[in-house]
């Protein structure tokens, strides 16, 4: 008899967090694979179900780009409630250890749950995590997730389409504003299934003198064929 499948929790505990977090103070993110084929169909087949989300954004009349994102309500679809809660349990360290290196006072808890209790007493009740579409010209301008007065310090997103099967162009783009320096960025392309854990705003970065600040900004270039689908997962949640 064949072992039963491993769950969404299970796969992220067998993921190797410390190449992860070396990943994340080096560069400012990481790459792994994390999704199922049918998984990912099954989120994207969500976009349709209007009872699912919250509110609904169209990124031309905000002039955040073009396209169109969608903000799931409470309680979560299962597969995202999952993800939010087991990811964050192995991003709180690292968070933490981010915040001590830039001389943060905030601390992150342990549990997701009690981080959405801190950011109900801040005026944050609203969850944040996303489902996004772009069509041909989609695109979206370079960007920080902050939502309110608290913030966790890391997100991810989930790729649920084939670039160049499915699209073409989108690349995921990072942008490092450097102090007295000029900016760094980064364009690549992630496979379908494949999770990108970045900086949500800012990480410490080493230098001679130590460890110092620097911003952080992401985007989606222009994509030219197909749809590209992405599920967003920001942990800390929004005011409305």
């Amino acid at each position: 008899m064949s072992a039963p499948p491993r769950t969404l929790r299970q796969r992220l505990a067998e993921l190797d967090w410390k190449a992860i977090e070396a990943s994340l103070w080096e560069r400012g993110y990481a790459r792994a694979p994390l999704l199922r084929a049918s998984e990912c169909a099954e989120l994207i087949a969500l976009y349709h179900q209007e009872r699912r989300f919250r509110k609904t954004v169209d990124m031309e009349s905000h002039r955040f780009g073009r396209g169109e994102y969608k903000y799931f309500r409470d309680p979560l679809p299962a597969p995202v409630a999952a993800l939010r809660a087991h990811a964050y349990r192995h991003l709180a360290p690292i968070a933490n250890r981010m915040a001590e290196a830039l001389g943060r006072e905030q601390r992150y808890p342990a549990t997701h749950a009690a981080l959405r209790r801190l950011c109900r007493r801040r005026g944050q009740p609203h969850p944040t995590p996303l489902l996004l579409r772009y069509g041909p010209g989609g695109y979206n301008c370079l960007h920080q997730d902050l939502y309110g007065e608290l913030s966790f310090p890391l997100q991810l997103a989930c790729f649920l389409n084939e670039p160049e099967r499915d699209y073409q162009g989108g690349a995921f783009l990072l942008v490092e504003n450097r102090p007295r320096a000029q900016s760094a960025g980064e364009a690549f392309f992630p496979r379908r299934g494949e999770m990108v854990i970045f900086a949500t705003a800012e990480r410490p970065r080493r230098g001679p003198r130590g460890f110092h600040r620097v911003s952080l900004r992401h985007g989606v270039a222009t994509v030219t064929r197909g749809r590209r689908y992405t599920l967003g997962v920001i942990f800390h949640d929004a005011r409305k």
